[in-house]
């Protein structure tokens, strides 16, 4: 069995309510059966090979997919993997079958590879545990040197090794290519209702990456801190990282980003979609920085 754990806030399984719990695992039994289940007592050995019937299990494990196996190995992704908002590999899962992550669509399905469930004592994997499926479990990547490690051990368990290592040196020479010593200066990635990503994650990771300086860390904040309007103010940091979405006011969530005070701070703008994962977007949300960085200064020179 194989499961791949990989965190982007959209973690967990679905569970359909409309049947009590002892329905839920008595459809459960009916389908192992209906599917030839292999129990601990009689199981037979887990086919050699790469997996056939691959089953992602949240919205990072649907990107790592997308992006390392063949096409006719997904099986099914999860709901969000379409969604351009949420996915930067959304282009890709079109035609894909898509599922809300019970333990009946699993069943039906049989895969022989399950990638990103969210614990191993969930109620799916309390259903599948007799089952011939490879797991893996992974960290949520919360920097480009987990990212490396996580693409090539993804790679490895689908069988794609070789590509795998071929996306992390399309990476690394993407990564070398980009000017030196382009930012500076303090940032903020802000976003909607005042909320501020501190240090220690894939946001942190790419401020470092372009020379800029969380705010998170200079006032001491933790991964994930409320930061008023008043405190970002006082603050005054040089640049605001915001999320593409947030361009326009939607509800009062975002409209507090359009506030008066806070017009006078240039913005970065990132979809959501290339930080909420980790992934090969890290390095088009890093290019974006330095080229959105350099625009921006450009602009600020006087004319000669």
């Amino acid at each position: 069995m194989l499961v791949l754990r990989h965190g982007a806030g959209i973690e967990g399984i679905v569970m359909p309510s409309p049947l009590p719990r002892p329905s839920r695992w008595r459809l459960a039994a009916l389908l192992l059966a209906a599917t030839g289940a292999a129990t601990s007592s009689g199981a037979e050995p887990a086919k050699a090979g790469p997996p056939q019937r691959i089953i992602s299990l949240n919205l990072c494990a649907d990107q790592y997919l997308l992006e390392l196996a063949d096409r006719s190995q997904i099986a099914a992704l999860t709901v969000n993997a379409a969604d351009p908002e949420m996915s930067a590999a959304a282009s890709r899962a079109k035609g894909i079958r898509l599922i809300n992550r019970s333990i009946e669509e699993i069943l039906v399905i049989d895969p022989d590879l399950i990638v990103g469930m969210p614990a191993r004592r969930s109620a799916v994997a309390e259903a599948l545990k007799d089952r011939n499926i490879r797991l893996l479990d992974l960290q949520s990547a919360e920097s480009y040197a987990e990212i490396v490690t996580q693409t090539r051990t993804a790679a490895a368990a689908i069988g794609q090794s070789e590509r795998g290592e071929a996306i992390i040196r399309r990476m690394n020479a993407d990564l070398a290519a980009l000017p030196k010593g382009t930012g500076s200066g303090v940032a903020a990635y802000y976003q909607r209702r005042g909320f501020m990503t501190g240090t220690g994650t894939l946001v942190d990771d790419l401020m470092k990456r372009v020379g800029l300086t969380n705010l998170a860390a200079r006032l001491g904040k933790p991964v994930l801190a409320h930061l008023s309007l008043e405190e970002l103010i006082a603050a005054q940091p040089d640049w605001l990282i915001v999320e593409s979405a947030t361009r326009d006011v939607k509800d009062q969530g975002t409209e507090m980003l359009h506030h008066p005070a806070l017009r006078h701070i240039p913005r970065l703008y990132l979809p959501q979609a290339w930080t909420v994962c980790g992934g090969p977007a890290y390095v088009l949300a890093a290019r974006s920085l330095v080229e959105q960085i350099a625009a921006a200064r450009t602009r600020s020179r006087p004319a000669p």
